[in-house]
Order: C-alpha cells, then structure tokens, then sequence
C-alpha cells in the first residue's frame, strides 16, 4: 500500500494527498506534518519507511469539502485520491492485491464547485494571462457558472483588471513569475505557473475547439494569439484537474478594453465598491444596494458594480428595465415572491455536467424553471422593454423538461443519488416492482420473527441484519441450549455466539435474505441508471437552461435596483455621451444607510456640477476636518458608476455624461512590505492618475502632499492641479488644506473654489456638512483636535502657536518670531475651579427636593427658593 502511495505522490509533489482508505482520507509524510497543523488534526505514526516511523492524519470522506476549503484557504492544493475497486474486487486478483486507486480530482482555488466551499453571491474565477511579443491577454471563466471571458489587456492594465475581477487563482507562464509578482501580489491572488505549452496558441487553439465540438473558434469572434493562448491555458488545466471531466463552459464571449469603466485597484480600495476597507462585505457599495433574492441575481449585481457599462444603449437599456419595475409595483412584488423559490440553477447545472451532482441539483433544475413558467404567465408583454422581453423569450419553452423532473423526482429528494429513494412511485415499472419485492420482504421478516418466537416459546428471540452476518436469529444465552437441542437444533443453525447473546440462522431466512438484498440492491442500482438518464436529459438542454438562468438573473437585479431607488428615494439619471457632471441633491448611499442605523440623524445633501463648456470642470474643495469633504468627494464617483451599471441614483437630479475611467486618491496607509512609505504610497497612486486619466475620466483628489514638508506638499498639489485642468483635462474633485491654491480659481479658466460649510458657536465649530461656492479662510485643525479629546493644555498651547503663526504671517518676514521663543505652556493655565469646603446651599436645597412628591405650588415655591439662594 505504501509503495502505491509513494507512486502517485510522486505524480503530486506540490499537492497535499489526501489518499482514500475505507471511511477515511490518509495522509503521511510531509503531506501529514502540514495537513495536522494546518488543520488542528492529531498527527500520528504507522509502520516505518526506510528504518523511520512514518507520519500520518486523516479525515472522514464525508466531511472532507470542510477540510478542503481550511486548505485553500491556507494556500495548499490537495489532491484526492480515490479507491476506484473495492475490497472484494481486489481480492479476486490476489490475495495481498491492493485495492486500485487513481487521483480523480485536484482541488485548486479556481477550481471549486461545491455550494459549502464557495459564495453563493460572488463568482468564484479562474484566470489566465499570457504574453506574446508587444500583445497580452487575458482569460478567466467560473467554472461553478459556465462563464467564459477574455479580453486584451497589456501588462500596465493588468492589475486593474485583476482588481475587478479578483480571481482567485491566477494561471501564467512558467518563468514569467518575477515580472508579474509584483503586479499580482497587490491583488493577493496565487499565481499557478504552467508549461508554456499550455499558453502555445495552435496547440491551444486545437484544445478549446475540441471542447465546443467546432473546428475553429471563428464562429465566437476573431481572437488573437494571446488570447486563444490564454483561452487554451484554462481548457488544458481544468482537463488536469478535473482528470477528463470537463465543466459545461459557456462559448468565450470577448470583452473589448474600452467597453466598462476603467477603475484602479487602489480606487475600488478607495471607494469601497464590493469589500469594506475594514475588511469583509459590511460597509461596501455592493452590501449597501444589494435587492436581489437569488444567487444569480447577486453575482450579477457584483458583476455590475465591478464593471460599469461604457455602452449608451446598454446603460439605457437596463434602467428601461428598472423603470418598469420601479412604476409597476405589484407586479415586482409578485415577480420578486416568484423569484425567492428560484435555486442556484448555473451551479447545479455545473455540478451534473462534471458528474458531482446530486438528485437536488435535479430537483434544482426542475424547481427553477417551473418558476420560471410562473414568471411568464405573470408577466404582460404589452409595454415590456427589450431588454426584459427578450429575457422572457429565455424562460420560455421547458415545459418538456419540467414535466419529465417533475414526474420522475420526488418533492424532496436526499443529496446523494447513493442513498437512493429520490424516483417518484408510478414512473418506472421495474423500479416499482423491486421496491415492492424489497418492502414487503421486510414484512416477511416479520411475520418470521412472530413464528419463530411462538415456535421456541422464547418471546424475547429478534431478527436482526448487519453487514457481516447479514439476516440473523438472536436470544439471549439462556435460551441458547434449547435451540441448540433436538428438535429445534435440526432447524435452528448455530452461527455466533457473543458475551450475552448466541446468533442463528435457518435455511428459510438464509432465502429470504437473498430475495431481499437481491430486490434492495436492484432498486439501487435501477435509480442509479433513471438518475444518470435525467441528467443527460438536462445536459442535453444546457443552453436554454443556461439562458433562462441568465434571464432570471436579469429580471431579479432590475427588480431589486427598482425595490432599492423605491426604499431609498433614488431618481433615475439621465446618461449621455458629453461631458456633462451635474448633480442636485447627491448623497452617499453607505453613509446614509450607516447614519439610519445610528438613529436616523439625516444625510446633509449637496449639488456638485462639474460640465465644463462655461462652466468649472474642476472643484477645488476647502474646509475643516471632519465637515465632510471626503463623503462629498466619494459620493460623486459612485453616483456616477451607480449611474453607469444601470440603476437609479441618490439624487434629487443627476445629468452625467459617460465617465470612461474612475480615478480616486483618498487616504492612504504605507506599504512596509515593499519599503514605502505613507506618502510614497501617495505619489505612486497620483502619478497613475496624472499618467492615465483622459477628458473623459472623473478624478477625486484627497489632501495630495500632506505628507511631506508644508512647501513641498503645496508645490506637488499645486502642480498635480495645473496638470489635471492642462493636460488631462478631466472632470475632477480636489480637496485641500493649502488654502493658497484657492488663488488658482483666478488663474485656471475651468477651476472653481468650494468649500464645507461650518458654523462657530461659543468657541466651538458646528459642521452643518453642506458644500457652497467660496474658499475657507480657515481649517479649524485646533477645534477638531478639541473635539478628539486633546488634553486641554495642549489645546491652548496649540491656539497660542497657532495665533503667533497667524501673527508672523501678517506682519511679514522681518517681524517673525521663532516659535522656540514661545516658552513650552508659558500660557498660564487656566484657573482651577476652587475646591469647595462643602455643599452649596443650592446643593443642598435641591438634595431636599422630590419632584413626585410636590404639587404645582410646592414646585413654584422651591423654583422661587433656589433662584434666591444662587443670587446670595
């Protein structure tokens, strides 16, 4: 056995093993030392290898896809060795012959198809990229969905597009590691280096035709070398991993490099569009708006978000579809009642096609397009737009198909077609009939206890059934000897005898076993063949199953973005080809929905039109701390891809032209990893955006040199402004603290000053959150700082340099004092309050008071008492 081990580890060196023994997964070794740690498991020893004593652990068979996915998550590939003979088998070849086993799946991160190692509401990619001479492109595909995509894409862009698809497992080019490493490791995706002849373009192209049963890939467009190479890469590693059973790939769909929004890694991060910057969903964009009530729903809104829409017509489109729904409100509520029965119908469908589903996924099937039917016969054509009409096309014309599940399945069947009982009664003979053999058998059974009882006089005599002896008559060890004599003894066949009780069997019960197991095991093996024949009847309905999945998809985002603009007050924006950023009333769709949790304090609302021709283009936003520039300048970028992925926005009223790239530097943390710092971090996003953003992107700027000396840090945003109204010409937002760029309003045609409103009371700043037209003459640092909880010495210190800072710079340079010439806290405190010996009398007036217990008069008459002991 071990010697078989080591052969097919061998073939496995950077995989964990997990080699099939019985009810169990064994690994030894290595392979043992990582898996016990990784996974909290005993580590223990069998046998020697070589004069040393061999590690081992293991896992049960049937909770290893919780073990796999602890792996993957860790890093690991795991291997799954099965036994693909049993025991009995291997015996008849030989005495000391062992079982026969083959690795029949390798489980890799891109890989994953089971509904408990994957997220039901995002999609699970697997990528490929591959460089041929000056072009690159790049391939991913969901196997658990059947998605299958490519596009060019140059190594510069790379990352970008990592960031919006966020794989998670990246196939390159073996060798290609170290130029790729530092683009990759951003994105935290495990790179799989291949042989470069999986990326070979002939060879590749062969593969992926040979998988759509074509003889060229001319019929899904014109692709270039890199891209079929790419296209190939996936094929020939899922034929690897998947040992020959590939999954039901949709044809490659080409996605052109201008067709969505080009957004950044570092601006997704920024803005928070599908994961929180605190880590996790909670507090992203896509937690925030997401409606949708199936599985397919939500990874259609996710791709969405990621991946706003360049196209007019598309954009349109879609909120022609969300306007339907956001009018018509009983029918989206029926529709939406409909849409909570539809199950996972891609991921089932993914999971027949490689022979590891069930009945449910059947039952999955069956259920999702009966609903489907629903949503047709619910739906009026008359005044549907396109895009919802040629999606009702799609959920049309399966009756054949639900009719033959429906009449086949049981309402609820088990999940594994192992455990059997799945076939309705009535819709095969000889599955009927078996079982028929097989119940009653049961029932002869007992009739045969009943007689052998009354024929021993013993009352307490059983029939029993185990997997060794099979069908066995057991008693106690007191009525043993009566049954082992004459006359019962000629009957009665002694077979076990154990601590307490004595087993026997007889000639009669010994047939009626046969019988039985006989009928049991055919009734098996009869659901076995009906379930392979329905699933080869889906198999064969791929595509109109794989389309009405679409559909449903379709019908519950535009819904859920209907329910959402419904909820949350949202208008439906007008989108068009100029430059036109004109929006009244925006606001922050997370803060707002963050804020209605805390209790219900409103969101402050503000207009932001940056359209250019004679109006600004660029705002340069001025303001304290804590009023709320970062939120206005967030706000504004995601009105603008909400807009773009076709929904409805938060606004009063929104006009936007198309925004072809969304750039953001708003915060910043260091990279100590990579030996930056804070504001190195900084100047690398920056330099992005000034290197790649065109007329048509939309750039919001946070505190751009704040990181460095005050004079280098106003020299670099002045400049970094100069070149976004000069050179880029983009639609820009640009908050700062140096209030001396406000002087660029005056020099830059298209440059308007704005600022956050703040209202002073009492020495205290009040932040009324509201962005007006006007630069601020101050930042209000040292009454933030009061706010934080500063102590209150540093505080006044603070003031007293602040106002001899203040001081210097109107007297001029000659009269400039060095702040080392203020004395640390010169300022004299301010006075203690002193102590007082005791209670005042106020003090002690009101301790006599209990307001329960007083009239109105009493009441008047202790007010008149306390107003007269203050005045004393």
């Amino acid at each position: 056995m071990m010697a078989q081990y080591l052969e097919i580890k061998a073939d496995y060196p950077d995989a964990l093993l997990f080699y099939r023994m019985g009810d169990f997964y064994e690994m030894f070794f290595d392979d043992a030392v990582a898996a016990a740690e990784a996974l909290d498991i005993a580590l223990t020893k069998r046998g020697k290898h070589e004069g040393t004593e061999i590690p081992m652990c293991g896992v049960p068979h049937h909770a290893a896809e919780g073990y796999f996915l602890t792996l993957i998550r860790k890093g690991f590939r795991v291997a799954v060795c099965e036994q693909m003979e049993t025991p009995a088998e291997a015996k008849k070849r030989g005495y000391k012959a062992v079982v026969k086993r083959e690795v029949v799946r390798l489980v890799t991160p891109g890989t994953l198809t089971e509904d408990s190692l994957l997220d039901a509401r995002r999609h699970n990619f697997l990528a490929a990229f591959v460089q041929v001479r000056d072009e690159a492109a790049l391939a991913w595909a969901d196997i658990s969905t059947g998605g299958f995509h490519v596009m060019p894409v140059t190594p510069l862009r790379l990352g970008a597009e990592l960031a919006r698809l966020a794989p998670s497992e990246l196939l390159i080019p073996e060798g290609s590691e170290p130029e790729l490493a530092e683009i990759v490791s951003d994105m935290g995706v495990p790179m799989t280096p291949l042989s470069r002849g999986s990326f070979d373009s002939t060879s590749a192209e062969r593969r992926v035709s040979a998988l759509f049963k074509t003889n060229s890939l001319a019929a899904y467009g014109t692709f270039t070398r890199p891209e079929i190479g790419a296209l190939g890469a996936i094929v020939d590693y899922l034929e690897l991993t998947q040992k020959g059973k590939l999954p039901l790939l949709r044809p490659p769909v080409r996605e052109s490099a201008g067709g969505t929004m080009q957004i950044d890694a570092a601006t997704r991060r920024n803005l928070e569009l599908t994961q929180a910057l605190s880590g996790g969903k909670t507090g992203s964009l896509l937690a925030t708006i997401d409606r949708t009530v199936t599985a397919g729903g939500a990874r259609l809104l996710e791709r969405r978000v990621s991946s706003p829409s360049m196209n007019l017509d598309t954009i349109q489109a879609r909120l022609d579809a969300v306007s339907y729904f956001f009018e018509d409100r009983a029918l989206t509520q029926n529709l939406c009642d409909a849409l909570k029965r539809v199950p996972d119908l891609d991921r089932a469908l993914s999971r027949l096609s490689l022979d590891r589903g069930g009945p449910r996924d059947l039952a999955a099937i069956r259920n999702g397009l009966a609903q489907a039917e629903q949503i047709v016969t619910q739906t009026q054509r008359e005044g549907l737009p396109p895009l919802l009409r040629e999606s009702l096309q799609c959920l049309e014309g399966h009756e054949d198909l639900v009719d033959l599940l429906d009449q086949a399945l049981i309402a609820e069947p088990p999940l594994l077609a192992r455990d059997g009982g799945f076939i309705a009664a009535g819709f095969d003979g000889d599955l009927d009939e078996s079982r028929t053999l097989r119940d009653e058998g049961r029932g002869v059974i007992a009739e045969m206890q009943a007689k052998y009882s009354a024929q021993t006089g013993i009352q307490s005599l059983k029939i029993k059934h185990n997997n060794v002896l099979g069908y066995f008559i057991e008693t106690t060890a007191k009525h043993a000897d009566a049954m082992m004599s004459a006359p019962l003894s000629e009957t009665f066949i002694h077979r076990q005898t154990t601590a307490n009780q004595v087993r026997f069997t007889t000639v009669e019960l010994s047939e009626m076993e046969t019988k039985i197991l006989n009928a049991g095991n055919r009734a098996l093996e009869i659901e076995k063949a009906l379930f392979e024949r329905l699933r080869q009847a889906v198999l064969a309905k791929t595509g109109p199953v794989g389309a009405a999945s679409k559909a449903l998809a379709e019908f519950d985002l535009s819904a859920a973005l209907a329910n959402l603009a419904v909820e949350e007050n949202w208008v439906r924006p007008t989108v068009n080809d100029s430059r036109d950023f004109h929006i009244e009333g925006g606001r922050h769709p997370v803060v707002e929905a963050a804020l209605r949790q805390q209790g219900g304090q409103p969101f402050v609302a503000n207009d932001c039109d940056l359209s250019g021709g004679e109006k600004s283009s660029i705002w340069l936003l001025t303001g304290p701390n804590m009023a709320g520039k970062s939120t206005f300048l967030r706000q504004n970028a995601l009105i603008a891809l909400i807009a773009q992925i076709g929904s409805f926005v938060p606004a009063t009223t929104a006009r936007i032209g198309l925004v072809s790239q969304l750039f953001s530097r708003v915060g910043a943390s260091d990279d100590l990893a990579r030996g930056r710092s804070t504001f190195m971090v900084e100047m690398v996003e920056t330099a992005a955006i000034l290197n790649q953003a065109d007329d048509r992107a939309l750039v919001i700027l946070d505190e751009i040199g704040r990181g460095t000396a005050t004079y280098d840090g106003l020299s670099i945003a002045w400049a970094t402004l100069e070149h976004l109204h000069e050179v880029n010409k983009s639609r820009a937002l640009f908050a700062t603290h140096y209030h001396e760029m406000t002087a660029l309003s005056e020099k830059l045609d298209h440059v308007d000053n704005a600022t956050v409103a703040v209202k002073e009371w009492e020495g205290e700043v009040i932040f009324l959150h509201e962005v007006r037209k006007g630069a601020a003459d101050r930042s209000y640092g040292v009454q933030v700082a009061q706010l934080a909880g500063l102590p209150p010495a540093v505080v006044n210190r603070a003031r007293e340099v602040l106002n001899q800072l203040e001081k210097n710079e109107r007297e001029g340079p000659a009269q400039k004092a060095l702040i080392d010439d203020l004395p640390l806290f010169a300022a004299s405190p301010l006075p203690q309050p002193a102590a007082q010996k005791g209670p005042s009398e106020v003090d002690a007036l009101l301790d006599g008071i209990h307001p329960d217990e007083l009239s109105p008069r009493e009441a008047l008459q202790k007010l008149y008492e306390l107003k007269e002991a203050r005045e004393k």
